[in-house]
C-alpha cells in the first residue's frame, strides 16, 4: 500500500506514521485523514506501538481551508460538520479503541484538528518548537476533533475555556506545566525519545498494556462502581493471558520476561 499524504513504516514492532505533505504543513485534509485511518488500521495488524508524528516544520496545521468544508453541492446550505461524521470522527475513534498504545511525537505546530489528534496519545512527547493552538475561533468555527472533551478532562475547565475561546499558541514548556503532555525533549531528539518510549512499550505485555489504555479511557467517565467492575472483568482477561504466565515465571526464575505479541 503507497500513501501520497502521509509516512508509513515499521521498526522494531513499532508503526510509525507521519503527516507528510509539506506545502500546507501537514494540513489534515480529508484525503490526509483517509490515509492515516488505513495506516492506522495496518499498524493495530503489524505492530505493538504506533508513533504519530509530523515530517517537516509541524506536527499538523490543522483541516485544509483549501478544500470543501461545507461538504455540499451549492443548492445546499454549508454545513461544516459534514466531513467530520464521515472522516474525521470516526479517526479520533480508531485512535481511541486502537489495540496497543499510541504514542504522539509533537513537531511544531499542532493546531485546530492536529491539536486534537496530538492529545490523542495515550503518552505525548513534545519537541521544545513544538506548541498547541486551538485556532478554530480564529475562522469563526468551533473546536472539534473531540478537543473540549480532551482538554477539559486534561487541563481543566478553566484552562481549556482559555485555550478555546481566545485561541493563543501554548508553547511546550507551558504545555509541560500545565500537565498537557508527558514530556519536552530537544527538537532533534524528539524521535529517538518518542522511539525508546515506544520500544518499552512494544516489548511489554501487549494485551495487559492495551487494556490498561482502555481502562483509564474508560475512567475519565465511568463512577468508582463501575471502574471496580471494568477492573476486575478486564483482571480476568489479562490473567488468562500468556504473558501473565510468562511474567510470573520470569519473576520467580529472576530474569527478564520475554513479552510475546498477542
Amino acid at each position: 500500500m503507497s500513501f501520497e499524504k502521509i509516512e508509513y513504516k515499521v521498526e522494531d514492532d513499532i508503526a510509525i506514521i507521519a503527516f507528510n505533505d509539506p506545502k500546507t504543513m501537514n494540513a489534515a485534509g480529508v484525503d490526509t485523514v483517509d490515509e492515516m485511518s488505513l495506516a492506522l488500521e495496518r499498524a493495530g495488524d503489524e505492530a505493538r506501538c504506533t508513533i504519530i508524528t509530523g515530517n517537516g516544520r509541524g506536527f499538523c496545521s490543522g483541516a485544509n481551508l483549501s478544500g470543501n468544508m461545507g461538504g455540499g453541492e451549492s443548492n445546499r446550505k454549508p454545513d461544516a460538520g459534514r466531513e467530520l461524521d464521515r472522516l474525521y470522527n470516526p479517526f479520533i475513534k480508531a485512535i481511541r479503541t486502537h489495540p496497543h498504545p499510541v504514542i504522539t511525537a509533537v513537531n511544531g505546530a499542532a493546531a485546530g484538528v492536529g491539536c486534537s489528534i496530538a492529545l490523542m496519545g495515550d503518552f505525548i512527547v513534545a519537541a521544545e518548537s513544538a506548541y498547541f493552538l486551538q485556532a478554530f475561533r480564529r475562522i469563526g468555527l468551533v473546536p472539534d476533533g473531540g478537543s473540549t472533551f480532551l482538554l477539559t478532562r486534561t487541563i481543566g475547565r478553566a484552562r481549556a475555556m482559555e485555550m478555546t475561546l481566545f485561541g493563543e499558541k501554548i508553547p511546550a514548556a507551558q504545555a509541560l506545566d500545565w500537565g498537557l503532555v508527558n514530556r519536552v525533549v530537544a527538537d532533534d531528539k524528539l524521535m529517538d525519545e518518542a522511539k525508546s518510549y515506544a520500544q518499552q512499550l512494544a516489548s511489554g505485555p501487549t494485551t495487559a498494556l492495551s487494556i490498561i489504555r482502555d481502562l483509564v479511557w474508560q475512567a475519565e467517565d465511568n463512577d468508582l462502581d463501575s471502574q471496580l467492575q471494568a477492573e476486575r472483568f478486564a483482571q480476568r482477561t489479562a490473567g488468562r493471558s500468556p504473558d501473565f504466565a510468562e511474567g510470573v515465571k520470569a519473576f520467580l526464575e529472576k530474569r527478564p520476561a520475554n513479552f510475546k505479541k498477542a
